[in-house]
């Protein structure tokens, strides 16, 4: 080690010490655990994970139905999603996360669309299933399409103890369409990952028990499906040609632009291609299990990874699929070079602070490293410690590893590192900005996109370019600095 990395660890740790400080002497050891500095050759990020957050902290996690209806149920597009409960929670999810679609909406697609039971005081005291039935038939008249539906159900559903599974039973059997419970009230776990995990739960027993791959589905030796990939601002499509390029045949997209019967479909594939591991993981391990289907993460930000991934998905397959992946590398270096010939100048050695949910906070900084910038801090919202274990091989020694970082905690830190760029969500978007920080909203690219594959890149580059080089930085002063 470096006396270079010796003291630049030693200034982080002080700073890490002088932030924790300001907690009580409780709260500070608890919160000691989920901050770290990445070590050389460490097996994981020696961090924390996956535990309730302290009462009193601004933390920005979500909540079980945040991880079910938001993200892994919502992009189904020809279902309609039901937020079971009062209005507030469907509102505050509805179009959110800009999980792009081909349809038309309100006829075969509904992904844009709000659904509510829309729960009143006499609907607790008295219960919600006639309600509910009545929300069904309602849609089912209203939209005669509709392949399907799911019940996301909202906290005060798990409090008063509603029977949405029998619903869901007597309705599909009435209406002859396929309505699956989701008991993903918000109080549940620590985050919106056990949403996730509940969600991955219901498509195992109430599609994939209660259905049969679709018969007209002839397969072939190369279909595989892209799971965890919600098609933010296009991303998923982006992924899509790639596959096809070299030859590979995509029979089913969880979730973004999917359909119900691509998730019946899936237990065909030959290999199922994880893009979002944290929220899809326990689905291809089951299918792994039960169909005996391999799976692989993968990584399509920024050409380091592209390639990477490419030829560790081609190697899974024969000769030809490989040779393929090889000339579509070859095909797109031009465009590679033209990217990093253009931005790299402009943004080389510029330092970045990531936070985010997911996988960007570890498979984007290779897209940034592409362009010469630097990380030098990076953290999860609900992460566990298998995605920090999957983070060490991404990040640098000495990087500021921070799991479910709280307000007051990041806005320290980057106050104290000072990076030319954050990298974070919408609910510290403006809060640094303030700052006179510039921002990019990672979590759906800040209406731009796509960010996965070739094009994605160069999308990506001059969007950082854009954040960081606008001249309005120069001109804007925060009122307390």
């Amino acid at each position: 080690m470096s006396l270079a990395n010796e003291q630049t660890k030693e200034a982080t740790q002080a700073l890490i010490d002088e932030v924790l400080e300001a907690y009580p002497e409780k709260s500070r050891k608890r919160r000691a655990k989920h901050i770290g500095i990445q070590k050389a050759e460490a097996k994981d990020c020696d961090v924390k994970s996956n535990v309730k957050s302290i009462p009193g902290v601004m933390t920005i996690r979500g909540c079980a139905y945040a991880g079910s209806k938001g993200v892994v149920w919502g992009p189904i597009k020809d279902m309609i999603h039901i937020s079971h409960g009062p209005v507030g929670c469907g509102y505050y999810s509805w179009s959110g996360r800009r999980n792009y679609y081909i349809g038309v909406t309100g006829v075969d697609s509904w992904g844009t669309m709000h659904f509510t039971s829309d729960f009143q005081e006499k609907d607790i005291v008295f219960g919600g299933d006639k309600k509910l039935a009545k929300v069904i038939d309602e849609i089912n008249d209203l939209f005669p399409l509709v392949n399907g539906i799911s019940i996301q159900s909202e906290c005060p559903i798990g409090l008063i103890g509603d029977d949405i599974e029998a619903v869901a039973r007597n309705k599909s059997a009435e209406i002859g369409k396929p309505i699956i419970p989701v008991r993903c009230e918000g109080f549940r776990g620590v985050s919106q990952s056990l949403g996730h995990h509940i969600a991955n739960d219901t498509i195992r027993d109430w599609v994939f028990e209660k259905s049969e791959p679709r018969a007209e589905l002839e397969t072939t030796p190369y279909d595989v499906t892209i799971i965890g990939d919600y098609n933010i601002g296009g991303d998923a499509w982006s992924s899509r040609i790639l596959l096809e390029e070299i030859g590979l045949r995509v029979i089913a997209q969880w979730s973004g632009d999917g359909t119900l019967a691509e998730l019946e479909n899936t237990p065909k594939a030959k290999v199922n291609l994880i893009h979002c591991y944290r929220s899809m993981n326990y689905i291809a391990r089951h299918m792994e299990e039960k169909f005996n289907i391999p799976w692989m993460e993968y990584n399509f930000f920024g050409p380091s990874q592209i390639a990477e991934s490419l030829r560790k998905i081609a190697a899974l397959f024969d000769d030809k699929i490989q040779a393929n992946a090889e000339a579509v590398i070859a095909k797109y270096q031009p465009l590679v070079d033209g990217i990093i010939a253009k931005y790299k100048p402009r943004l080389n050695g510029k330092k970045v602070m990531l936070y985010v949910g997911g996988l960007r906070p570890r498979h984007v900084v290779d897209a940034y490293h592409d362009l010469g910038m630097e990380v030098t801090g990076t953290g999860y919202e609900f992460a566990h410690n298998d995605d920090y274990q999957r983070t060490t091989h991404y990040t640098k020694e000495g990087t500021l590893i921070y799991d479910d970082v709280t307000a007051y905690e990041f806005e320290k830190f980057v106050e104290k590192l000072d990076p030319d760029l954050v990298a974070s969500g919408i609910k510290e978007k403006y809060v640094f900005q303030k700052m006179g920080k510039p921002f990019r909203q990672m979590h759906s690219w800040d209406y731009s996109g796509p960010y996965h594959g070739y094009d994605g890149f160069a999308i990506f580059a001059r969007d950082m370019d854009m954040a960081i080089n606008n001249p309005v930085w120069n001109l804007t002063k925060a009122p307390w600095a």
